[in-house]
C-alpha cells in the first residue's frame, strides 16, 4: 500500500494503489477556481506567518532560529512554485492561444 505525499500547502497528493491512481474529488465540489484561490490563501498565510517569525527574530523575541529559517525557506518554496505553476499556466494558454482551428 502506497504512503500519501504531504504536499508542501498540507493537502494530500493523490497516491497509487496497485497500480491504479486514484484521484480524489474536492468534497464541496467548488472547482478549480476555489482550489487555486485557496492555494493563493494558504500561501499568503505562509508568507505572513515567515514575515513575523523573522520579526520577532530580529527583535529578539524568537528562541528557535532553525524554526524561523525553516518557516523562511517553506515560504520562499511555495512561493516559487507558485511562480512556476503560473509560468506553465501563461505557457499552456499561449501555446492554445496559437493553435490554428
Amino acid at each position: 500500500m502506497a504512503i500519501p505525499i504531504p504536499a508542501i500547502g498540507g493537502a494530500q497528493l493523490p497516491s497509487a494503489v496497485d497500480g491504479a491512481t486514484s484521484a480524489k474529488a474536492p468534497a464541496s465540489g467548488g472547482g478549480f477556481g476555489k482550489a487555486l484561490a485557496g492555494a493563493l490563501d494558504d500561501l499568503t498565510a505562509t508568507q505572513n506567518q515567515a514575515t513575523d517569525q523573522a520579526q520577532q527574530l530580529a527583535t529578539g523575541q524568537a528562541k528557535d532560529i532553525s524554526g524561523v529559517v525553516m518557516s523562511v525557506e517553506k515560504a520562499s518554496l511555495e512561493l516559487q512554485l507558485a511562480v512556476q505553476l503560473r509560468n506553465k499556466g501563461v505557457e499552456a494558454y499561449q501555446e492554445i492561444f496559437r493553435m490554428q482551428v
